[in-house]
């Protein structure tokens, strides 16, 4: 009976699964393969006859790139100004270390240069270098030193990936706290104060005419004359002795000083009929607009102290964009709080809530686009394939946000379950298929190939390694995610993923994975035509 349960794809894939979490939860001096396990199981399982069908792989696999892209998009372009010289040139070095490796064992092992590009790309785990490597040789011999290749490829960047914290003794998650705060550092942090109107310049003279929030930064929430409480308006004329409340950060709030008056301790109170809300924003049509676009305080009576987003306080300039689930502390009267909470939607649910709609669109569009066929003339050409198609789409819409009435977003945990679903699929065909012909592979073409695949596989991550942690002194997390992009691994960026539950790996990733892929098929044609 087992033997006919195994046969069934659905039967065996959670059996894989379940093998596998047990496996990854058993932890050797402080390491664990986490998800990761899955694939080892899945190796053994295809060894023993198991298969999954490639379409069940393929399946895993957009959906667990799709939700990366749309995960790492928001963070990508910043990333790419930032950073992206730097990882662009490692992906580079990863590319041509792994080539120049395979070529000096050519000539060392006397190996025929299909062989050569065949192991190439499936060391690299590269299914378009493959492509490449067969169209530009026409030899057989190209997929079958890519199948030897191919198993050590995913074991080997795993294995690596999951080492190299330990070897260099880095704490991850002390990392990925270190670089949120310096993340945070670039914006300033936002404090409230106290004003009292003292110099003579500014009495007589509105708040539109002085254009406080322009020339200092920061935003006056409310004003006190007497027992009297106001929330400013534009047309408010200030008079001496007035109190006002203001938010900024600490440079703006000494411009604030300098140009109205002295700072003093407490704090305007709220009048009963006034109150501070922090509402969400959740309506769509709100989204991509502009703060000045909304006229609160016209239209509502009520002004913006600070927006929330990420975790981050933002200075609320007239010329924010507002983005979905965006927090925006406002005061005013609780009249007026209840027409801005109509207005940008105040709904948690929504937050929450899936739309399958913008999913299945934006997967769709990406394959599409991985067909697309680019030539370059001299029998050069390239092709995003089904990965490169669906995560660049996937990081564009993601940075657009929204197009007319869809959304191009997921709640943080359907993201986190489409994703580890995805991946769980994936590893469960990919261990079946690579498995299959492992032993079998062994025994026709001996072990050389094998150790030349292992080598072309190792070489490139550990120059990457030394490269950029001592003369890039980059960060461990952007290094991982460079790394298994750079060497076109999912398998690894999985299990980097289950390591943190910082998203910069994946954003490195994102970053250097469509430049890594474009290189190894050039370099790939290159060596087909020129090298003998």
């Amino acid at each position: 009976m087992l033997v006919d349960l195994l046969q069934s794809s659905y039967f065996s894939v959670f059996l894989i699964v379940a093998l596998g979490f047990m496996l990854g939860s058993i932890k050797i001096k402080g390491l664990s393969l986490d998800v990761s396990a899955v694939i080892f199981i899945a190796l053994a399982f295809g060894h023993w006859g198991v298969s999954i069908p490639k379409e069940l792989g393929n399946f895993g696999l957009v959906l667990f790139i799709f939700t990366i892209g749309i995960q790492a998009g928001p963070g990508f372009f910043d990333s790419f100004r930032s950073k992206g010289k730097t990882l662009i040139l490692l992906t580079i070095l990863i590319i041509a270390s792994a080539c120049l490796t395979g070529l000096g064992m050519k000539y060392l092992f006397n190996i025929d240069t299909p062989s050569v590009v065949g192991l190439i790309a499936g060391s690299l785990t590269s299914t378009p270098g493959l492509a490449v490597a067969i169209d530009s040789t026409q030899s057989p011999l190209a997929s079958i030193a890519y199948g030897i290749a191919y198993p050590f490829g995913v074991i080997g960047v795993i294995l690596f990936v999951k080492l190299l914290p330990k070897l260099l003794r880095v704490d991850l998650e002390q990392e990925a706290h270190e670089l949120e705060k310096e993340r945070r550092s670039q914006y300033p942090e936002l404090n409230s104060s106290m004003f009292r109107i003292t110099h003579e310049s500014v009495c007589g003279k509105t708040l539109l005419q002085l254009n406080v929030r322009s020339m200092t930064g920061a935003v006056i929430s409310r004003l006190q004359r007497g027992e009297e409480i106001m929330i400013p308006a534009a047309h408010l004329v200030l008079q001496k002795g007035d109190y006002i409340q203001a938010v900024g950060s600490e440079e703006a709030l000494k411009n604030l000083e300098l140009m109205l008056g002295e700072r003093v301790e407490g704090e305007v109170p709220l009048d009963h009929s006034q109150s501070i809300e922090s509402l969400l924003l959740t309506k769509k049509d709100m989204i991509n607009k502009q703060l000045c676009e909304l006229n609160l305080q016209k239209n509502f009576g009520c002004t913006i102290t600070r927006v929330r987003r990420s975790g981050i306080d933002l200075s609320p300039s007239p010329f924010l964009a507002l983005k979905f689930g965006d927090k925006l502390m406002v005061v005013g009267e609780k009249e007026g709080l209840s027409g801005v909470a109509r207005l940008v939607g105040n709904d948690e649910k929504k937050l929450s809530d899936t739309d399958f709609f913008p999913i299945a669109m934006g997967i769709v569009l990406g394959v599409l686009f991985g067909k697309l066929h680019l030539s370059f003339g001299g029998g050069m050409s390239f092709s995003p394939g089904l990965t490169g198609g669906v995560l660049m789409m996937a990081l564009f819409l993601s940075a657009i946000g929204k197009t007319g009435p869809i959304l191009w977003s997921m709640s943080g945990p359907a993201n986190q379950l489409l994703r580890q679903l995805g991946l769980l699929l994936f590893l469960a065909e990919v261990g079946t298929s690579a498995g299959k012909n492992l032993v079998a592979t062994f025994q026709e073409s001996g072990f050389l190939l094998f150790g030349v695949g292992a080598l072309i596989t190792f070489v490139p991550m550990l120059v990457a390694a030394l490269v950029g942690r001592l003369v890039f002194k980059i960060s461990l997390l952007d290094l991982l995610g460079t790394i298994t992009g750079g060497m076109t691994s999912t398998p690894g960026l999985a299990a980097v993923d289950s390591m943190t539950d910082s998203n910069i790996p994946s954003v490195a990733y994102a970053t250097v994975y469509p430049i890594a892929m474009v290189f190894l098929i050039l370099f790939i044609q290159l060596i087909a035509v020129l090298v003998i």
